[in-house]
């Protein structure tokens, strides 16, 4: 504080007409557009023309003048029901028969994923095997698959033979996508 301030403090009692900021606390808002003369004429600081020059020319974040933008050229991450879906290696009773008349199956043993790709059908065993109901059947067969349509399963019976299910896979915890398999 200087001489004349403090002078000036020591004489002045706090009334409210005598309250007001330290110099310097408040910095005065710069007034565009009052002549060149104020340093902030003609343009106000915005430049010269263009979309940004105008009043309501502001775009949003992330906006690259028409161009894809970065948020759409990244790939896309989270969950998807996708990972999770059960694929079969899909069999029809029918082609089971003509795999046996064929001599590339043998009815005596019991016919599993691995016996299908043995046999040259698939290559992927995938979630496991699947036998369908079309076609007609005349062997009597053993058939241990993941899943089986209820035509196929009477079709099997009726020929003599069965069809065992194995158990559907539960993951406890969290889920295992189909990757982590």
């Amino acid at each position: 504080m200087t001489k004349e301030t403090k002078a000036k403090a020591e004489n002045v009692s706090v009334s409210l007409n005598t309250i007001s900021d330290n110099e310097g606390a408040m910095k005065r808002l710069m007034r565009v557009g009052r002549g060149r003369a104020s340093g902030k004429g003609k343009t106000s600081g915005r430049g010269v023309k263009g979309q940004k020059a105008r009043k309501s020319g502001n775009v949003r974040a992330g906006f690259e003048g028409g161009q894809n933008p970065l948020y759409r050229r990244l790939p896309m991450r989270g969950f998807n029901n996708k990972n999770f879906t059960t694929t079969y290696t899909v069999v029809n009773i029918g082609t089971l028969q003509a795999m046996i008349d064929d001599g590339r199956l043998d009815a005596k043993n019991t016919i599993t994923i691995e016996s299908i790709i043995a046999a040259g059908l698939t290559k992927k065993p995938q979630d496991g095997l699947k036998v369908l109901g079309n076609g007609e059947l005349k062997a009597k067969l053993s058939i241990v698959a993941a899943a089986a349509t209820q035509s196929a399963v009477k079709a099997v019976e009726a020929a003599g033979g069965k069809i065992d299910l194995l158990p559907k896979k539960v993951y406890e915890g969290k889920l295992k996508p189909k990757a982590e398999r």
